[in-house]
């Protein structure tokens, strides 16, 4: 998962990416608020870690902001040294999913953000999931569509499946090529950006991702893209999402 961390601690933030490393996600780090709200202009995450005092703006506003301006929903865990009720209570009505106090107990945090994760994106799937006539197979990275296997290479496999546990959100670029390229560059070469795009484009032939099929894959210029179901298609409701 992808999990922008907010404080204006370093010591803590150095703390917070190393057990989400740990946790095999991917940690972007902030000191200051105005910084990531100017990065989730742009760039998409599956969840947020935020402080509460910080130089610029407080925890709340951060959180306020993001449920005013960010379409697709993200969970948010504030870890603060507030522990008052009435900071609680603040914390959660300004639209925050889950609190915890410092000092930080790194069991603790494992725990909160893989409960926030479960919640928000389910369950990672061990078996084949379904989303109508698509049947994927991720121990063998095998995709069938109406039974009939596709010839897609590792990648091209993984990208789709990408896009359908994260079906309905946009995507950024920088997402996608961290998520399926191992790089959090947005642009990340010229060569690698077009690489995302050859890839994108040809999942899209071959697994018919068009409107007339029940889905729709768009580019969103400047942003990253949008894989969605159209019609009367709709995602089985026992793969609604988990993201790779």
């Amino acid at each position: 998962m992808r999990i922008a961390a907010l404080d204006d601690d370093v010591g803590q933030l150095d703390l917070t990416k190393i057990t989400l490393k740990a946790m095999n996600h991917h940690c972007h780090t902030f000191t200051e608020g105005a910084a990531l709200l100017n990065e989730l202009r742009r760039e998409s995450f599956d969840l947020l870690v935020l402080d509460w005092e910080l130089p610029d703006v407080s925890g709340p506003e951060v959180v306020r902001w993001v449920r005013s301006n960010v379409k697709e929903y993200v969970p948010i865990l504030f870890v603060t040294n507030r522990r008052e009720e009435r900071d609680i209570v603040e914390g959660l009505a300004a639209g925050a999913d889950d609190f915890m106090s410092k000092p930080v107990r790194v069991g603790e945090l494992k725990a909160r953000v893989q409960a926030l994760l479960r919640r928000s994106y389910g369950k990672p799937q061990t078996e084949d999931e379904i989303w109508g006539r698509y049947r994927f197979t991720p121990a063998m990275s095998k995709l069938e569509i109406d039974g009939k296997v596709m010839p897609l290479t590792r990648k091209e496999f993984d990208l789709a499946l990408f896009l359908f546990r994260n079906m309905g959100r946009l995507i950024s670029r920088g997402h996608m090529l961290e998520s399926m390229w191992k790089t959090n560059n947005p642009a990340g070469t010229e060569l690698m950006s077009r690489s995302l795009d050859t890839h994108v484009s040809r999942v899209r032939t071959v697994l018919g991702l068009r409107p007339e099929n029940g889905y729709r894959l768009s580019a969103i210029y400047g942003q990253g893209y949008r894989f969605e179901a159209v019609g009367n298609q709709r995602p089985d409701a026992n793969n609604m999402s988990c993201e790779l």
